[in-house]
């Protein structure tokens, strides 16, 4: 019965966190399903604790990459860019979304998938209201796809690497061997189909009126300091450290240069952060952990050795399949913390570990539930005015996400 109960609850507060009853924010369901755990009794107070320590990790990767967006957002770098791929498309919506596209990859890959998700998106959105863009949506479906198409081109590209790999991510070059082709593969495919799908809209005039970019000096040291987190994270990655408290403080340093050269406030950039991302992910940490009572973990590994000792090719493909779907029924930090739990103890092919982490940063490119950028992508959206709805993002994901999927799993045998 403890069992069922576990279930029930852990499938009520993320069915919450997705659906948002009352319009209260995602991270008070997931921490109203912690304490419901808890209180409960399904599982202990030193056990939830640990399951929120199991995230340190990730909360310091995101708190370093949320300051750091921030500061680029205040200093307005990302409607720079925006502004400056406006200008580039020289009044054509077909140029602009593919320099949009480019921004998107080139955002994502050094600044995480949630930077995308948060910070370019409201940048999109000015932009295309600068340009009378009459029909927007095609620009901004732009931030959550290439947000999860690109997320796996870098270490630090997607806190769910960090989970998957538990503190133990190859080493850059390895990296880079094993995910480049896939994640080429997966930006290109994810490309095309979003502009077949959304050719339609594709055809309409940009006006270029006031549309002149200028970088401000505090956007130029944002810029510098992004640049640098990059490149330390990336030598950390090649180091095998763990990358989120050099993420924490390259963020701090980074946002105290800006604060001070800016003569800015520092409230005003504390105030911006999305700091409910913090506990959303904390209670989502909690609810595996509860899950993790259930039995879960074992009857996974158990499916998998047997697949694994039937067919190697079988094994890849379905634990691919099986946790980009997956993951949009839990969401993919939940997803992730439970397959890491399955892969880590035991030998995995790195063929089957590498299928496995395609799923999940490319599966949530089904719905609207399947990572925590997309639902970020949607608080943005909501801020600015807009909303989408969950059933046609599903339709659209259908076509964009298992196509991307199979193309991206058959490229790990090149």
């Amino acid at each position: 019965m403890s069992h069922i109960g576990i279930w029930v609850i852990s499938i009520f507060s993320i069915s919450t966190i997705i659906i948002r009853p009352f319009k209260l924010p995602e991270a008070v369901w997931a921490v109203i399903g912690s304490l419901l755990l808890i209180i409960g009794g399904f599982i202990l107070p030193k056990d939830a604790i640990r399951g929120v320590l199991n995230g340190v990790d990730v909360y310091l990767f995101l708190t370093g990459m949320m300051l750091l967006a921030v500061v680029a957002q205040e200093e307005k770098l990302f409607d720079f860019l925006a502004a400056y791929a406006t200008k580039l498309s020289r009044g054509s919506s077909k140029r602009f979304f593919i320099l949009i596209y480019i921004v998107g990859i080139i955002v994502t890959a050094f600044l995480s998938n949630d930077a995308t998700a948060v910070v370019l998106t409201p940048a999109i959105v000015a932009a295309t209201k600068t340009a009378k863009i009459k029909k927007p949506l095609p620009f901004l479906l732009i931030c959550a796809f290439v947000a999860n198409a690109a997320s796996f081109m870098l270490p630090i590209s997607n806190p769910a690497n960090l989970i998957i790999y538990k503190g133990h991510l190859p080493s850059l070059l390895h990296w880079l061997e094993q995910y480049i082709l896939p994640s080429l593969v997966a930006i290109m495919v994810t490309f095309i189909l979003l502009w077949f799908t959304q050719r339609k809209n594709l055809n309409q005039t940009i006006e270029l009126e006031n549309v002149e970019p200028s970088l401000s000096s505090g956007a130029r040291t944002a810029l510098i300091g992004i640049t640098a987190t990059a490149f330390i994270l990336l030598t950390c990655s090649a180091m095998g450290i763990q990358l989120g408290l050099p993420t924490a403080i390259t963020g701090i340093i980074t946002s105290l240069i800006v604060i001070i050269r800016s003569r800015k406030n520092p409230f005003t950039i504390v105030k911006n952060v999305s700091w409910q991302v913090l506990p959303l992910v904390a209670g989502l940490f909690v609810i595996v952990e509860a899950l993790n009572k259930t039995g879960i973990i074992k009857i996974l590994s158990g499916l998998l050795h047997q697949s694994l000792s039937s067919s190697v090719v079988a094994a890849t493909w379905g634990s691919g399949i099986a946790t980009a779907f997956g993951c949009n029924l839990l969401n993919n930090l939940p997803t992730g913390l439970i397959v890491s739990n399955v892969i880590q103890p035991t030998h995995v092919p790195e063929i089957v570990k590498s299928a496995i982490l395609i799923g999940i940063d490319l599966g949530p490119n089904l719905s609207v539930t399947g990572s925590l950028a997309t639902i970020l992508w949607l608080v943005a959206l909501r801020r600015e005015g807009y909303e989408i709805n969950g059933w046609n993002f599903l339709k659209l994901g259908i076509i964009i996400m298992t196509i991307t999927l199979v193309f991206t799993l058959a490229s790990i045998w090149i």
